[in-house]
């Protein structure tokens, strides 16, 4: 049984009609698919599928958690992903994904392997730059970025990166290393 066989989705047998299919990304996945950013997931994804005499329209409803480094101090931060990707899968004599709403597979194909299309989607829910709200990074991670921040800065930038990364009383936090 290979690592991705539970993202089958069969098609070639269907006969018309609607259907729906339930998968779950979650910390396995990731490290199958060879990304270490992602920490911990729990995604669910139910499929919601029609076959119109040979054209699938396939609906993916994605919900759930995937658990990334924060930018700023590297602790752990939860994304919540809630999203949708919506596809349609014909068969054809070639593998043709040129159109972003139109995948063509091979005929002698009886079934879609899913699991790099949810691959992608769950990461481009990931926010390009993901930090804890403000003032929630670690305190010490805080301190310590404090005692390094660059010399020379303006004092409205300084008070700026400060505020940013909860640095009001970072001092406070070093003295007590």
């Amino acid at each position: 049984m290979g690592k991705y066989s539970a993202f089958k989705v069969q098609l070639a047998s269907l006969q018309p009609g609607k259907y729906q299919q339930e998968f779950v990304c979650d910390t396995q996945f990731f490290k199958n698919m060879e990304n270490e950013s992602v920490q911990n997931a729990d995604v669910q994804v139910h499929l919601d599928l029609e076959n119109r005499n040979g054209l699938y329209d396939l609906k993916f409803i994605l919900k759930g958690l995937v658990q990334v480094p924060c930018d700023r101090c590297l602790d752990p931060i939860d994304i919540e992903i809630d999203t949708t990707y919506d596809i349609k899968v014909e068969y054809g004599d070639d593998y043709d994904d040129a159109s972003d709403d139109l995948l063509i597979i091979p005929a002698d194909n009886p079934y879609l392997n899913v699991a790099y299309m949810l691959y992608d989607t769950i990461l481009l829910s990931i926010p390009m730059r993901h930090v804890h709200p403000l003032g929630k990074c670690n305190r010490a991670m805080a301190a310590a970025l404090n005692k390094h921040k660059v010399r020379g800065a303006d004092e409205e930038d300084e008070e700026m990166v400060e505020t940013e990364i909860g640095l009001e009383d970072a001092d406070d936090v070093a003295a007590e290393d």
